[in-house]
């Protein structure tokens, strides 16, 4: 566009100095030498003038122009630190076209940058509002129970212990959330060390099973392999931080199944190096419009405000994070009122034997 304004200003006053020129040698040439200045002679003079003087003059100006602009723009463009090694190299002569490529690339990246800043600003406050969401239950709840215990319950007997064992739970959980997001900011920061061994996940499954027996019989859920392995499964983990990972998704299983549902484990092949474990369940299913942000932090399915059996919100996050910290990947399917399936991979042990 510049470069289009620069040549037609160029062009349309050489133009006029042409048509200066051969008047001026026209009306010379009468005024002087008292001739025609319309003769072909006197014209073709003027006009041969005319050319060579606008010419000239038309590569003069476009140089005198170019100069001027690239001074300018030089100083407009100042203020870019890091952008000035795009811009300009040292003593370069630029054409307006690169250069208007290169502010466009500039722009395109600002604009990037400032897409990516206002989507981490509304992640930051909604993000905020979570944990003061988070935190003001249970601290509302501590807070009445010792308010109360305080103007005198604390002298009943009848209600004295029943008080301070729920301001005790609210703190709790109080406690839960802080450790959780503690945790995870240690995984997202890699500040958390990873224990890495060689163990079974069947055995390792069947334990948390075991763990987990009585919490599932009372929601009238079966906890159960896809079939039986009669031969280990090793593979290459922190065991401790894969316990975590099963134990929270069997849990949200339990919490979102449905009376005499299924929580299914099973274990599938990738490659020779690779196994992927699978946690399915035939509950409330999740709709495809919150599959994307299911990992983020306190990120709520139910809008509603309430919580099933209660958790710090930070359950899937923290299994997302402890996966990708074996460089490893987890993925989610689910259709509402059919079911859920979570997937991750893990590595293979490096080698059969005893555990290490």
């Amino acid at each position: 566009m510049l470069s289009k304004k620069r040549k037609s200003l160029s062009i349309a006053f050489s133009t006029a100095c042409l048509l200066i020129v051969v008047i001026a040698v026209s009306l010379s040439s009468y005024l002087l030498f008292n001739q025609d200045p319309f003769s072909p002679n006197i014209l073709t003079l003027s006009i041969g003038l005319g050319v060579i003087f606008s010419f000239a003059l038309y590569f003069w100006l476009n140089r005198q122009i170019n100069k001027l602009l690239d001074a300018h723009l030089k100083e407009l463009f100042k203020d870019f630190s890091a952008e000035n090694e795009v811009l300009y190299q040292a003593n370069e002569v630029i054409d307006l076209k690169e250069l208007e490529k290169r502010v466009k690339e500039i722009v395109s990246k600002r604009k990037l940058e400032i897409t990516t800043l206002k989507s981490q600003d509304a992640f930051r406050k909604e993000f905020l509002g979570n944990v003061a969401h988070e935190l003001k239950t249970p601290l509302f709840t501590v807070q009445g129970y010792l308010s109360t215990l305080s103007d005198g319950a604390l002298y009943d007997e009848k209600v004295n212990k029943k008080y301070i064992t729920r301001a005790s739970k609210g703190v709790n959980r109080l406690l839960y959330i802080v450790k959780d997001l503690d945790l995870l900011t240690q995984l997202e920061t890699q500040n958390q060390a990873l224990m890495i061994s060689n163990f079974d996940i069947v055995e390792h499954v069947r334990n948390i099973f075991e763990l987990l027996e009585i919490r599932a019989a009372k929601a009238n859920i079966s906890l159960e392999f896809d079939k039986d392995y009669l031969f280990p499964i090793e593979v290459h983990a922190d065991e401790e931080r894969i316990q975590q990972v099963m134990t929270n998704l069997i849990v949200n299983s339990i919490k979102y199944g449905k009376k005499k549902g299924t929580t299914e484990v099973r274990f599938e092949d990738v490659d020779e190096h690779t196994i992927t474990v699978h946690i399915a369940d035939n509950g409330e299913g999740i709709s495809e419009e919150h599959l994307p942000r299911l990992f983020e932090r306190f990120y709520r399915v139910d809008k509603s405000g309430s919580r099933k059996d209660g958790g710090s919100g930070l359950g899937l996050s923290i299994v997302k994070h402890i996966v990708e910290a074996h460089h490893q990947e987890i993925f989610v399917e689910s259709k509402v009122d059919i079911g859920s399936q979570f997937s991750f991979t893990l590595d293979k042990a490096t080698y059969s034997g005893d555990k290490t």
